[in-house]
């Protein structure tokens, strides 16, 4: 099989049993020799399931090294788990490639899969490889695992319940602003526009607060769409109000040094999607013992806000006026 300049590549059968079942879980997957994959749980677990799909040009830029686009991929679904407390299990892949795919580019996705299923103990367990006509594409089905009687939903947040975030907000979104025009922004230092752009090539998602988020989370879910946007959601869910403190929400370095040159970036660092930091709710006589647990954990966690009556997600000022972002406040594809 060769591709429109002439470059010989393997059919799907070979480039599955060359690249993807050395990847597989031999257990579960049987080297990817049959349709079906075989998952058991022990009998006090129960199954989480996510899906997450990302495009070229959408979600990641056509020309990010494979590797980065692999990890990213798996990360994104990883941080749905985290966002439950699930330990992940495996996952599927579902890969539509485009005309123009080497085996060079495949090979070096397949080694960001190797190295994050490593270092995440996430195995392939199944998937499908089609040919796409546009662009490359990419679906990933996870599978996690949590203890029955911890099924952690956004609609479970209650009024006077606090309101928390992992790390830091806004990064993702400001590095796709740099990696899209990084010449709009001279004032800022390349240490920082690195951070920043590594944020949105590179999530990391929040496994090591699994313990956390099972202990003490009421309500949780990973901001993909943006702080602001995914707090709506949770609020709709759960039909209450959340309402967020301007000045509680953590910003690093790196955010605030472009703050510093447009205030404009401020409503993207709200609003723009890809932290996939975690968003929770916990009960208020627990502030003490989420300090101490976060801090066992080495995970930063910060309380920004709590659950109100009503509906809706509101940002409060110092005055606890509420303020007004002049973008939307959520991403959304359509």
């Amino acid at each position: 099989m060769a591709n429109a300049e002439g470059q010989v590549r393997l059919g799907e059968s070979a480039l599955i049993k060359q690249y993807f079942a050395p990847l597989c879980h031999p257990d579960m997957s049987f080297g990817l020799s049959d349709d079906a994959a075989f998952l058991n749980l022990a009998s006090d677990q129960q199954l989480v399931l996510t899906k997450d799909m990302l495009v070229a040009n959408v979600h990641f830029f056509a020309d990010d090294a494979p590797e980065l686009i692999a990890k990213k991929a798996l990360r994104v679904n990883l941080s749905d788990l985290a966002s439950k407390g699930a330990k992940p299990v495996g996952y599927l892949l579902g890969l539509g490639l485009p005309s123009d795919w080497t085996e060079d580019w495949l090979s070096r996705f397949c080694k960001g899969l190797g190295e994050d299923q490593q270092a995440f103990d996430f195995p392939l367990i199944g998937g499908d490889t089609v040919k796409s006509p546009e662009r490359l594409t990419l679906s990933i089905t996870a599978f996690g695992e949590v203890p029955k009687g911890r099924t952690i939903l956004r609609r479970n947040a209650k009024p006077d319940e606090d309101v928390y975030v992992t790390g830091t907000i806004g990064d993702s979104a400001l590095g796709l602003l740099l990696r899209r025009e990084p010449e709009d922004y001279p004032e800022i230092g390349e240490e920082d526009k690195a951070v920043l752009i590594n944020r949105f090539l590179l999530p990391q998602p929040r496994l090591q607060g699994l313990a956390l988020i099972r202990q003490f989370a009421t309500a949780s879910m990973d901001i993909s769409d943006g702080l602001m946007g995914d707090a709506a959601k949770m609020a709709s869910a759960a039909d209450c109000a959340l309402h967020l403190d301007d000045a509680a929400v953590p910003l690093s370095l790196s955010a605030k040094a472009m703050l510093d040159v447009t205030s404009a970036s401020r409503d993207v660092a709200l609003t723009g999607g890809d932290d996939y930091e975690l968003l929770f709710c916990a009960r208020r006589k627990d502030r003490e013992a989420i300090r101490a647990a976060a801090s066992a954990l080495d995970v930063p966690v910060t309380r920004i806000g709590r659950v109100a009556e009503g509906k809706g997600v509101c940002l409060l000022d110092e005055s606890g006026h509420e303020m007004a972002l002049s973008k939307g406040a959520s991403y959304e594809h359509f």
